[in-house]
């Protein structure tokens, strides 16, 4: 297991798997600080590119997408179209279907 709370963070986003999501939470949770999901979305902005992480498969606890339309929305709602993940009328996720759990 990593060392510090960022690595643990990177290492989790890197395994989520195609066709599933996580939420900041989750993932915060997972790397030993479930109080710290504010740090995971700092980490994925900060980190994304850097790191090659998928990104677009981390989501908000209410199974929606956190970015703002203009701002990253519509290109995270096509990646995860394309990779099967298909979004209810009021645009959210079924997590008890997509969601990852290792």
């Amino acid at each position: 297991m990593p060392k510090t709370f960022f690595q643990r963070v990177i290492a989790i986003i890197k395994n989520i798997p195609e066709g599933k999501v996580a939420t900041y939470g989750q993932i915060a949770t997972y790397a030993g600080n479930p109080r710290a999901a504010r740090q995971v979305a700092y980490i994925l902005h900060s980190s994304s590119r850097k790191e090659n992480l998928p990104w677009h498969r981390v989501i908000n606890s209410k199974g929606s997408i956190s970015l703002k339309p203009g701002h990253g929305y519509e290109l995270q709602k096509q990646m995860l179209k394309k990779e099967g993940i298909t979004f209810k009328e009021n645009d959210c996720i079924n997590l008890q279907r997509f969601l990852w759990t290792p």
